[in-house]
């Protein structure tokens, strides 16, 4: 189990082509803060048919895309 299971599964049930969530959003939606990593860890999204996209540092931002 990782820890960003809750994560995945939201982004799999929105089912959107695209969607971007905030830093504060995917801890709400994790019940943990995004950390390094994170990057580690966003390979496991291409089971749920998803990829990271892109991630913002400036605006603290992640935008998550449907394979």
């Amino acid at each position: 189990m990782s820890k960003y299971d809750a994560l995945w599964a939201y982004v799999h049930k929105d089912g959107s082509p695209a969607l971007k969530l905030t830093f504060a959003q995917i801890q709400e939606i994790a019940g943990i803060p995004i950390d390094h990593s994170f990057l580690k860890y966003k390979k496991e999204l291409t089971g749920y048919g998803y990829q990271v996209g892109e991630i913002s540092m400036k605006e603290q931002t992640v935008i998550f895309k449907r394979t």
